[in-house]
């Protein structure tokens, strides 16, 4: 397999494109690393991808001449995007509508085209669900994002599934609930509480904790993508990726407290603009298409962040990046 990965420097895109080439395939990432974090940790994730398989294209979908980026691609992963629900409103909406809504239409309109395409798998939210109907959330469930990251999700996912269902563009759409592990991006909240824990900080918490989710391990996220390019369904197909933990925050910091050896501090924030009170998703419909279930249990998936947090601590110290 020869496969396109956007926004190869970031969490998730990292992790599959090394996925990837474990398994053989040849890789080509795209990415702009932009710096709603910092860059040194989007190179430091590039450098376990150096591999005479893996060729890296800096620069921004919406300038790329992606017909030709395409075309000799078997299947693209695209993962890149504005990440982030409380920075997507006010004036920090642009560029959500820029990477999340037009860049993804630039690239469904380039693999109408590409002549040896055979999947094209994008990363869609749990975040188009809002204030979801009923628990657990089924694709079928009526959309009602609360943000305005939410709602360019799911017009990108909306037009991914548009250019399947019209012009036969193999197209799947990935709804991931609550994506973390090693690597995960330094703003989101088990990084930041992992990073507290381990060096004594008081961990700051938006809302009252009560809030439940459905968090997914990044391993078990690589594997939907690998089982979407690979196990033949319908173009147009969107599938829940939820890793079925049904878990609050306060309960995550009393496990994050236990394998860290440590009681945690914890400042209770205002509530944020945007945030919902409750994921879970229903996994029904990927089953029975794809065959994937999530493996892995929560406080193994945590245990296994926290290790590389308090790993990646130390040499991020010693070379003077900041990780805050």
């Amino acid at each position: 397999m020869k496969a396109l990965v956007t926004g190869a420097a970031g969490f998730i895109g990292s992790a599959l494109s090394e996925r990837l080439l474990a398994d053989g395939h040849d890789v080509v990432g795209v990415d702009n690393l932009t710096e709603y974090y910092a860059a040194a940790l989007k190179r430091d994730n590039l450098a376990r991808l150096r591999s005479e398989r893996f060729e890296l294209v800096e620069a921004d979908l919406n300038d790329l001449d992606l017909p030709a980026l395409l075309s000799d691609i078997e299947v693209v992963f695209h993962q890149a995007g504005q990440p982030g629900v409380r920075g997507s409103w006010g004036a920090g909406f642009a560029p959500y509508v820029a990477r999340n809504i037009v860049a993804t239409q630039a690239l469904l309109e380039a693999a109408r085209s590409a002549p040896r395409l055979t999947r094209l798998v994008a990363a869609s939210s749990s975040s188009v669900y809002g204030d979801a109907e009923s628990y657990p959330t089924h694709e079928t469930d009526r959309p009602q994002p609360v943000s305005p990251y939410g709602v360019t999700k799911l017009a990108a996912e909306n037009l991914t599934t548009l250019y399947g269902r019209n012009f036969g563009v193999p197209t799947t759409s990935l709804r991931y609930f609550t994506v973390y592990g090693p690597r995960q991006r330094p703003d989101m909240a088990f990084t930041r509480f992992s990073r507290a824990a381990a060096r004594g900080d008081t961990i700051r918490v938006f809302g009252n904790g009560e809030q439940v989710r459905d968090f997914t391990f990044i391993d078990d996220i690589v594997e939907a993508n690998m089982l979407a390019a690979t196990v033949q369904h319908d173009a147009g197909s969107v599938f829940n990726i939820a890793g079925g933990s049904q878990v609050s925050v306060n309960e995550v910091l009393e496990t994050l407290a236990e394998i860290a050896g440590r009681e945690v501090r914890v400042e209770r924030m205002g509530a944020a603009a945007g945030d919902v009170s409750r994921t879970s998703g229903s996994t029904a419909r990927v089953e029975e298409a794809l065959g994937w279930t999530a493996k892995t249990a929560l406080e193994s998936g945590l245990r296994a962040q926290y290790e590389w947090v308090a790993g990646a601590l130390s040499s991020l110290d010693r070379a003077g990046i900041d990780w805050s």
